[in-house]
């Protein structure tokens, strides 16, 4: 479904993490020089459900979830590789079984 890249060239990074659900997950926003934004995360297990202002798409690196998409009721699985789109001022719910699964999160135009 996707080719992850293993790093991004030429950014600015914020130091200061995105911190949710009592420490539980957690990212860093990363720019790009053409005003892009993405941020990169973890989510340990557990369930969560976020908001969306902005489209995204929740590009999975390690580990694995499964989501629910807002308003929807079947839930999907997605593991390191795969991806999942979410509408703009929508959400979805994200859970994680056992371990660590890190994101890469890219807000769509």
């Amino acid at each position: 479904m996707s080719s992850l890249p293993t790093q991004f060239d030429g950014v600015t990074v914020h130091t200061k993490a995105n911190v949710y659900f009592d420490g539980n997950v957690v990212s860093h926003t990363v720019l790009f020089a053409d005003k892009s934004k993405k941020t990169l995360g973890l989510i340990r297990p557990g369930s969560y459900f976020f908001g969306t202002a902005a489209a995204e798409r929740m590009e999975i690196v390690a580990g694995e979830c499964r989501v629910t998409l807002k308003d929807q009721t079947e839930t999907k699985s997605y593991g390191a590789g795969t991806y999942f789109d979410v509408p703009a001022n929508s959400g979805f719910t994200i859970e994680v079984k056992s371990g660590l699964c890190e994101y890469i999160c890219s807000f769509l135009p």
